[in-house]
């Protein structure tokens, strides 16, 4: 099914191709002016060294954040053996001597193996990670001592891919809130060499994948064209793990009001947390959190 946007209003989810040296709310910026609204956020932040996946929510699809919010990363880096960063990548301060080590593929896979599963990760100085109310990047531009709890992550894939001179290419699939900086920065010093992230490529972030991304040019060409609907993944073709109803005028009217509402046991499976609610022309109206088997409480409402 194609969008079912009509005129100016925008609806759902548009994959951006991030350049790098672009924050991820440099995007955000760019693509209210493309979309022609403020109701613009985006899903999982890159750093600015980052390429690839940043899905951007247009519109009232914001509201379906949270849907994502523990969703998995896929990830492709380079990681640059010699020297260790202030910020774990190349945009950081030198620390130590940079040195030309020969690294081999087996000295690499011994290093690599225990970061797999379920780890505890602390989190570069450099982020986003809060402390007392801070983000810990603003501490340490200001030379305070920034010391952060290692978190719970799970790796659940960190395969070499190759390894020429002093770099080695890494693909990682990992849970939310994992830094690939942080992989980068223990890998250095378990090698005993230093080691820091030189390139990062996001290639896909939950149900969102590169193959989906365009960049910020193609984007506004499109709008130039009247056709970025085109470039949109519509809300009703959004969370699609989620069972699909479709629900009469009466019903919307109930769950606006924010009425619990019944579906048919032929349209839904007994016991699925969660249903999209769509109305008869395919929009998407709500999301519906179950609380009896085929009730169901409107836990997001679109209007």
């Amino acid at each position: 099914m194609g969008p079912v946007n009509t005129g100016e209003t925008l609806e759902g989810v548009i994959v951006v191709n991030k350049p790098g040296g672009w924050t991820s709310h440099d995007v955000v910026n760019k693509m209210r002016g493309i979309a022609g609204t403020r109701r613009v956020g985006h899903l999982g932040t890159l750093d600015p060294l980052a390429t690839g996946v940043l899905p951007v929510m247009i519109g009232q699809v914001t509201r379906l954040a949270q849907f994502w919010d523990h969703a998995e990363k896929t990830y492709e880096a380079v990681i640059r053996f010699g020297f260790a960063t202030s910020s774990y990548d190349r945009q950081g301060e030198i620390l130590g001597e940079v040195t030309e080590p020969n690294i081999t593929a087996e000295q690499i896979e011994a290093c690599i193996a225990p970061m797999r599963g379920e780890i505890e990760q602390v989190p570069p100085p450099v982020s986003a990670k809060k402390i007392n109310g801070v983000p810990a990047y603003k501490l340490a531009r200001k030379n305070i001592p920034v010391e952060l709890k290692p978190v719970k992550v799970t790796i659940f894939e960190l395969s070499l891919l190759g390894v020429e001179g002093t770099r080695g290419r890494f693909r990682v699939r990992c849970s939310a809130g994992t830094y690939i900086r942080a992989i980068a920065h223990e890998l250095g010093r378990l090698l005993g060499c230093g080691a820091h992230v030189e390139e990062l490529v996001r290639t896909q972030a939950g149900p969102f994948r590169l193959d989906q991304a365009r960049t910020l040019e193609q984007l506004q060409a499109l709008k130039d064209d009247g056709v970025l609907q085109t470039a949109l993944v519509p809300s009703n073709e959004l969370l699609p793990q989620f069972p699909g109803v479709f629900v009469d005028e009466i019903t919307i009217t109930h769950i606006r009001q924010g009425r619990d509402f019944t579906v048919s046991a032929f349209r839904v499976q007994m016991g699925a947390e969660y249903v999209k609610a769509m109305g008869r022309d395919g929009r998407l109206v709500a999301i519906g959190k179950i609380v009896l088997p085929h009730l169901y409480h409107p836990m997001v409402v679109l209007n």
